[in-house]
C-alpha cells in the first residue's frame, strides 16, 4: 500500500512498514493546506496533529484509511471520511501514561513556581524568600475529570502521593464503576459542581465531544476553590478562556494548560494569546504523548492497524458503525 506519513514517526516502525512491502511518504511538516496536494492516490495515511479536512479527504483519489497516531481525533473529518466509507482509526491508550506524567509534572510545577525559579535563576537571580513558600501536594484533594486510561493514571500518581481523589466521568454511569472506584481509593460522583466545590486541584482527561465543549466554564468556576489548580491535558476547547482568565484574576485559580484554542497546527510557529501569557498560568507545547516510550507504543500500534487493514480487518475504528471484513 502508498502510505503518507503526514507528521513525525519513528524511522525503525516506518522501516518496519517498508520491509512488509509498503511504498512510504514521510512528510512529518505538512500543514493542512499542504495535505490537500499531497494526499493525492496514497491509501493510508497517518497523522498526529496534521489536520485532516474534508478538502483534503476530497481530494484523494485511492483512500481507504486514515490513522491518528494517538487517542483523540477532533483534528479528522470523521463526518466527511465516514461519508467515503473511510475509516477514520486512532491508538487508545497508548500515550496515556505520558499524558498523566506531563499533568502531574504540571501540577508539581505550579505548586513550587518551578519554572519561575529557572527564569529568575538564568537571569542571575537568588530569591530565596519567594520561592519558599509552597502548599505541597500530600493531603490535598484532587478531582479527576474523566476516567479512561489516562485519567486513571492520573489518579494513580496523585494516589502516590498521598491525594485525597474524586471522580467525575462524562461518559459512565459513576454507580456502574463504584467497585473499581473503591478499588483506587476514589469517591465518585455524578455532579461535576461537586469536583469544583471539594477538590483544590482539578485535572481534566476528557474526549473533544459537544458535552466537553466549554465545560470549564463561568458556573464551574464559580463553584471552584479560591486558589484552587485546574489542569488540562486533554483539548483546549474544553476551556472558555475568558471565563478562565477571569477566575484567575478574581479568585488566584492557577492554571496547567498543555492544550489552548486555536493553538499553531505546526510544530514551529508563535502563540501570544491572553491565556498563553497570564502569570498564572503553567503552559506547555501540546507536547503530552511526546515521550519516546509513547510514541514507540503509538507507531508500534499504528503498524498494528496497517497490518490488520493489510489481512482485510479495521481496528480502531471511530467513525463507522460497521467496517469491512
Amino acid at each position: 500500500m502508498k502510505i503518507l506519513l503526514a507528521d513525525k514517526f519513528p524511522v525503525k516502525h516506518a522501516e518496519d512498514l517498508k520491509n512488509k512491502g509498503h511504498e512510504i511518504t514521510s512528510s512529518p511538516d505538512l500543514s493542512a493546506d499542504d495535505l490537500v496536494a499531497a494526499i493525492q492516490d496514497n491509501e493510508v495515511v497517518v497523522v498526529r496533529s496534521t489536520k485532516v479536512t474534508a478538502d483534503a479527504i476530497n481530494a484523494a483519489s485511492n483512500l481507504k484509511m486514515i490513522i491518528r497516531a494517538g487517542a483523540g481525533y477532533n483534528t479528522i473529518d470523521t463526518e466527511t471520511a465516514a461519508s467515503k466509507n473511510i475509516p477514520v482509526c486512532n491508538t487508545p491508550g497508548k500515550n496515556a501514561l505520558a499524558v498523566a506524567e506531563l499533568a502531574f509534572g504540571l501540577l508539581l510545577s505550579i505548586d513550587r513556581n518551578i519554572a519561575d525559579n529557572v527564569i529568575e535563576m538564568r537571569n542571575n537571580n537568588w530569591d530565596k524568600k519567594r520561592f519558599s513558600k509552597a502548599q505541597g501536594i500530600y493531603g490535598r484533594t484532587c478531582g479527576v475529570v474523566g476516567l479512561g486510561q489516562i485519567g486513571r493514571a492520573f489518579a494513580d500518581r496523585a494516589k502516590a502521593f498521598g491525594m485525597k481523589l474524586y471522580g467525575y466521568d462524562i461518559r459512565q454511569r459513576i454507580e456502574q464503576i463504584q467497585g473499581e472506584l473503591d478499588k483506587m481509593g476514589m469517591i465518585g460522583t455524578s455532579d461535576l459542581s461537586e469536583i469544583a466545590k471539594n477538590c483544590d486541584v482539578i485535572s481534566f482527561h476528557v474526549p473533544s465531544i459537544e458535552a466537553t465543549k466549554g465545560m470549564i466554564n463561568k458556573d464551574f468556576l464559580a463553584n471552584c476553590q479560591e486558589n484552587a489548580i485546574i489542569l488540562n491535558s486533554s483539548r483546549g476547547n474544553i476551556v472558555v478562556d475568558e471565563d478562565l482568565i477571569a477566575a484567575m484574576n478574581s479568585k488566584n485559580i492557577r492554571a496547567g494548560l498543555d492544550v489552548f484554542n486555536n493553538e499553531p497546527t505546526s510544530g514551529k510557529d508563535t502563540i501570544n494569546t491572553e491565556l498563553s501569557q497570564h502569570p498564572n498560568v503553567y503552559g506547555t507545547h501540546h507536547i503530552g504523548a511526546s515521550t519516546e516510550q509513547a510514541q514507540d507504543a503509538v507507531a508500534q500500534e499504528v503498524v498494528n492497524v496497517i497490518n490488520n487493514l493489510g489481512q482485510g480487518t479495521v481496528i480502531n475504528c471511530v467513525n463507522l458503525k460497521a467496517v469491512p471484513a
